[in-house]
């Protein structure tokens, strides 16, 4: 930390120069030793203490080593600070701890007193920047419930809330923004810089105070100014303006846009995806395939509209398009009008459910409790009749969907089989490499993304039909549950063969898989296998252990039976639940396979690359829409791929530079905006205590772990083999690859936690998952 004079300082130091300088908030008066005083005697310290008159009243013991709060390292947290110190003999013990912290032989390290503040309405820290990238926003972390002044230092608290500002927003906040916001340039000119970490207390009484300033370690260079960043920003606003107003074409008087409601592309490819990652996206799913599958399956045509606009490379869901998508085109204009308005404004009110909106909003499907849950649709209007006729609509489109003879998700099972067939003739035919690649993935759309979105949503079909036998009281959670257990997905096949197959047949059938499936940056199964598995397994022999057995009583088969004809529901018992155990596994296979068309690109395409100049990493920043550009014309192959890869590196930086938040209603919400506390989803009902792991931080000791990923990708799947006790992921939904697989198997899982819950639990060293009361608790 440096002031005007260029002198370094240390947080008391620091403290007490700004005491008499901060108009916009307040300093506490200190007194302080240092370690090598303290060893020489007490009795001067603590006199200076009893002549403040503190003695009797609450205090606050702080390190303020010469190791922390530097330019290049805070050591934040490191060393011991104790607090609600009262008395001389309490205030030695305290002021004896905190020199004891002090790992390594300074006697100038600091050790200073405050009194403690008392009354506190709102405490927090405010980043003068953003701590990940450096870019221009005020990232505001504070508890309004505790009344301390520590919960948000120690992430002890699940009240915390996180606001985020640009500062070059020129939103109106309320008092207690504004005046965080004005201390915080207050101190950034005094102290002459502009990556600052402050701690602040504001009174019930409506004084602010100033309790630490410390430096934020960030490298700038290379950062856009706030001018060129605030430009960028705008450009977002207008575009969200822009897709904001009403269309011809659409449904709804508005939109909204979200990382999770439908495709989950935070969840799939991440919230900042390198170009060739959201390139592939967009091609393979959004742009046109997602449209094509629900036209096809009798919903409305939203065919030329793509599904995920990019902003500035953040990919982001329409949903007006998306809830659009969901409405049966057989019921009337009128009706789809009114449907459409009102998920917009239920999700807008209620943005939490951004990623269970199929579950909490939507009517996508009938299923034998609908008519209950349609019910709601009254309270907003909607008649009799008009409820009537959606439950019609439904019921069509899902007959026509799920139908035991002529289905439309058989149709699409069997063109995922020809798939398969065509993979191994591209692969084995003597075409050159950019041709190979571009038949690749246009097989990948046509038989592999396009059907999968229809087994997809079959899958979805089926797992709310089964949750709705659930609802309706027909099923049981043991039931529920041991039917889950029941299913022979890709993934249990997966787990059997590891176990049972000598290692080269194991990745001859698993080895294109790779956690990140759009991302040529990580590496398939086949490339690094020791890195996901260890061979010879730990338990060769082991199972499932105590699997349940599914069955059905007598009364509940009759139950069920007389649920399909009042409901009208084109299913006789035995062949309802064909279609829901081959729903769920159907769409695992489809992925499964097309994700081999699409792996086999990702690595012919690095080659490519490569053997044109450019580094693995260059092809991450690579739009693969250069594969039809170079495969349509005559160009110079080397020549393209590098300026892709220039002008996708440049796009990058920017991308990494911008925060939005999750779910955005209009343009003011991206200049000022609190993160939500996101509702996760628990999978199980069951508990697990255990050390956290964070694989992407280099820990690799799973076993008796709890490990955290930022995605609920399908890839990650071999953690399951590594004998965790509990997986938490940041994204993903209640219906997510990994959510099924972890019910499947019987792993506690908090599926889609959310930034907020996550960047806390994954502070954590140990945590309890408690699925069955919905808590997470962190024991240290």
């Amino acid at each position: 930390m440096t002031k005007e004079t260029g002198e370094p300082n240390t947080k008391s130091e620091v403290l007490e120069w700004l005491e008499p300088r901060v108009k916009k908030a307040m300093v506490l008066p200190q007194e302080k030793t240092t370690a090598g005083s303290w060893f020489l005697g007490h009795e001067d310290f603590i006199g200076q203490v009893e002549n403040r008159g503190w003695l009797g009243k609450p205090l606050i013991v702080r390190s303020s080593a010469l190791l922390e709060d530097g330019d290049n390292s805070s050591s934040a947290g490191h060393f011991k600070t104790v607090t609600n110190v009262v008395g001389r003999e309490a205030l030695e013990k305290a002021v004896s701890d905190v020199v004891a912290s002090f790992d390594h032989d300074q006697g100038e390290d600091q050790i200073f007193v405050q009194q403690m503040l008392v009354d506190v309405a709102i405490s927090g820290v405010v980043f003068s920047r953003d701590p990940n990238t450096g870019g221009p926003y005020l990232v505001i972390n504070y508890d309004d419930h505790s009344s301390s002044t520590s919960t948000v230092t120690e992430g002890s608290s699940n009240e915390v809330k996180t606001l985020i500002e640009h500062r070059g927003s020129n939103r109106l906040e309320d008092d207690f923004i504004a005046a965080i916001r004005e201390m915080t340039l207050e101190v950034e000119d005094l102290l002459c810089s502009e990556t600052l970490d402050l701690e602040f207390a504001l009174l019930n009484s409506g004084e602010l105070y100033l309790l630490q300033a410390r430096n934020l370690v960030l490298d700038l260079k290379d950062r856009l100014t706030l001018d060129q960043h605030r430009d960028v920003v705008a450009t977002i606003a207008d575009r969200v303006d822009a897709l904001n107003k009403p269309h011809p074409y659409l449904l709804g008087r508005r939109t909204l846009f979200g990382i999770m409601p439908d495709w989950n592309p935070a969840e799939i490819v991440g919230v900042r995806p390198r170009p060739l990652a959201l390139s592939l996206y967009k091609d393979l799913v959004t742009d046109a395939i997602w449209a094509y599958q629900r036209d096809n399956y009798g919903y409305r045509n939203l065919r030329s509209f793509p599904l995920i606009i990019s902003f500035f490379g953040l990919p982001y869901v329409d949903v007006r398009v998306s809830f659009n998508s969901f409405i049966p085109r057989n019921i009337s204009h009128d009706l789809a009008a009114r449907l459409a308005d009102y998920y917009l404004e239920r999700l807008a009110d209620q943005p939490h459910l951004h990623d269970k909106v199929e579950f909490d909003i939507l009517f996508s499907c009938y299923t034998p409790d609908l008519p209950e849950r349609i019910e709601k649709l009254g309270e907003y209007g909607f008649s009799a009749d008009e409820r009537a006729e959606l439950a019609n609509g439904l019921r069509e489109l899902t007959n026509t969907i799920i139908n035991g003879k002529n289905g439309l998700w058989q149709q699409d099972r069997n063109r995922v089989g020809e798939l398969e067939e065509r993979q191994d003739q591209i692969m084995d035919c003597d075409l050159d490499a950019i041709s190979r690649i571009y038949w690749l993935l246009e097989d990948c759309k046509r038989y592999g993304t396009l059907p999968f979105a229809g087994l997809a949503r079959a899958g979805f079909i089926a797992v709310q039909l089964l949750n709705s036998l659930l609802n309706v009281g027909v099923l049981d959670k043991k039931n529920y549950d041991a039917f889950l257990s029941s299913l022979n997905t890709v993934s249990s096949q997966l787990n059997r063969d590891y176990r049972l197959l000598p290692r080269e047949i194991f990745l001859a059938r698993y080895g294109h898989l790779r956690p990140g499936t759009y991302d040529v940056l990580s590496p398939r199964y086949d490339e690094k296998p020791d890195l996901y598995f260890s061979w010879p397994p730990s338990d060769p022999v082991a199972g499932k252990d105590e699997t349940p057995v599914f069955t059905l009583s007598l009364p509940q088969l009759k139950m069920i039976e007389t649920l399909l004809k009042e409901h009208k529901l084109e299913h006789d018992v035995l062949g309802l639940f064909e279609f829901i155990k081959s729903g769920i596994e159907g769409r695992e296979y489809a992925k499964f396979v097309f994700t081999k068309s699409l792996s086999n690109a990702l690595s012919l395409f690095k080659e490519l690359c490569i053997s044109n100049g450019l580094s693995e990493d260059d092809c991450s920043y690579v739009d693969i829409r250069t594969v039809h550009d170079i495969y349509s014309s005559s160009v110079d192959t080397e020549k393209i791929l590098k300026r892709s890869c220039e002008s996708g590196r440049a796009d990058y930086d920017v991308t990494q530079q911008i925060w939005l938040p999750p779910l955005m209603s209009e343009s003011n919400d991206i200049w000022s905006f609190t993160l939500p506390d996101l509702e996760p989803n628990f999978i199980t009902q069951k508990r697990a205590v255990g050390p956290v792991v964070l694989p992407s931080s280099g820990q690799d000791k799973f076993e008796g772990s709890v490990v955290m990923f930022d995605r609920a990708d399908p890839g990650y799947d071999w953690i399951f083999s590594k004998g965790i006790v509990g997986l938490i992921t940041k994204y993903g939904g209640v219906n997510s690859h990994m959510a099924i697989r972890a019910g499947e198997l019987g792993v506690p899982a908090v599926i889609g936690a959310g930034d907020t819950h996550f960047d806390r639990w994954s502070a954590a060293q140990i945590i309890d998952m408690d699925c069955g009361n919905r808590e997470v608790r962190v024991l240290k």
